[in-house]
């Protein structure tokens, strides 16, 4: 018989994020996004920048996460992730900035000294930070 919900714990390496049970997971895997249900078939994925949403009942909430790990069992998805955050603790006007300093870094294209990687890998994370507080509401 499968489950009726999943235990979600999203942990990062300063505190423990999330502990809910859940009816879905969405997770962004290094080969795309994944969406997990109850009885889904163990798993180990890499993440990448991405926003986890998951949803309880008819309610969906919404986490920025930077890289890390899932573990997918049929009752238990853990997610440990090197950064993660609720729109909620999400400043929008911070990430506003940080995508403002990135794009502008990466428009200058004929400067040695910037590491493209760098700001674009800033720009994906101002990105998914904004879409995550916007989903919420927050700073709108």
């Amino acid at each position: 018989m499968l489950p009726e919900k999943i235990k979600l714990d999203i942990v990062t390496p300063d505190r423990p994020i999330l502990s809910e049970s859940v009816d879905e997971v969405q997770i962004p895997g290094k080969e795309g996004y994944l969406g997990v249900l109850p009885g889904h078939a163990p798993l180990i994925s890499e993440l990448t920048i991405g926003e986890i949403s998951y949803r309880q009942g008819v309610h969906t909430s919404y986490l920025a996460v930077t890289w890390g790990f899932a573990e997918v069992l049929p009752d238990k998805v853990t997610i440990l992730a090197e950064r993660a955050e609720k729109a909620e603790e999400i400043d929008l006007q911070r990430a506003l900035s940080s995508k403002a300093r990135a794009e502008k870094r990466l428009a200058q294209v004929n400067d040695t000294d910037i590491d493209f990687q760098r700001a674009q890998l800033s720009l994906q994370r101002a990105v998914i930070r904004i879409q995550v507080a916007k989903h919420m509401g927050v700073g709108a």
